[in-house]
């Protein structure tokens, strides 16, 4: 089964952001990740959201637990928190040089209901494992990362070495020619948009993909692989932001 993209292959999907994406995607991409309402407002402006719409879209997140409030200032939830730095480490992967192991991770609790298996799929998927078939994962050991200890629970995890060919075992975990021809795409469609709505939009989605970018070691990986090209342009887009809201702040 094979680890799915984020949008379809050289297409990138694009649709406006809401106002609630709007505040998300510009916390998630500033540290830290809060802001006065005084500056949403005027930093929402360029995309399309106006001061009531913005405060509706506050309380809305408030109330379902995105954002917590301080005073005037506005911050990512704990839950959304987390997703930040997942964003952050899709920026700079820690890998190591590639031995040839491989990790595997064998699912052996039973039992559990359509939910569980779920969250369970999703974690597997973040910690950029593939699922070869029902209930066994792997990767090459290329990460720079341990596994939770909880997953201790419901799976055994073990250091492998498959046979056959590692090219060959990559090409059924990953759809390599789909994520490049879709991060491809959206490059193209980030840095060449030119209204600030298009931009975050752009990045947006790019930031998503990179989520799902597999991290594999660069000799398993096809040539003029554009990961790294996405991921360049993505921290210079924030290194932008970062600095447009420098300026905001200092203008208050």
């Amino acid at each position: 089964m094979r680890m799915n993209v984020s949008v379809e292959p050289g297409r990138t999907g694009l649709r406006p952001l809401s106002a609630r994406s709007v505040v998300l995607s510009l916390l998630l991409g500033v540290h830290p990740p809060e802001l006065p309402v005084k500056d949403l407002v005027r930093l929402v402006e360029p995309f399309g959201v106006g001061g009531s719409t913005l405060r509706a879209a506050l309380s809305r997140m408030v109330a379902a637990g995105d954002l917590r409030r301080t005073d005037a200032v506005y911050g990512l939830s704990d839950r959304l928190l987390a997703r930040q730095r997942r964003q952050d480490e899709a920026l700079h992967p820690r890998t190591r040089a590639w031995d040839g192991d491989w990790e595997m991770v064998v699912i052996t609790a039973t039992g559990r209901g359509p939910a569980e298996r779920a969250d369970l799929r999703a974690r597997l998927t973040v910690l950029r494992l593939a699922e070869l078939r029902e209930g066994v994962w792997l990767r090459p050991a290329n990460l720079a990362r341990s596994l939770p200890a909880d997953l201790a629970r419901v799976a055994l995890s073990y250091t492998a070495r498959p046979g056959g060919s590692a090219h060959g075992q990559v090409a059924r975990l990953w759809p390599l020619d789909d994520w490049a021809a879709t991060a491809r795409t959206l490059l193209t469609h980030a840095t060449g948009a030119q209204h600030p709505a298009d931009r975050l939009t752009a990045f947006a989605a790019a930031v998503r993909h990179l989520l799902t970018d597999p991290v594999l070691p660069p000799e398993l990986l096809p040539a003029d692989w554009p990961g790294e090209a996405l991921r360049t342009a993505y921290a210079g887009y924030r290194r932008e932001l970062g600095t447009s809201l420098g300026r905001q702040g200092r203008g208050a």
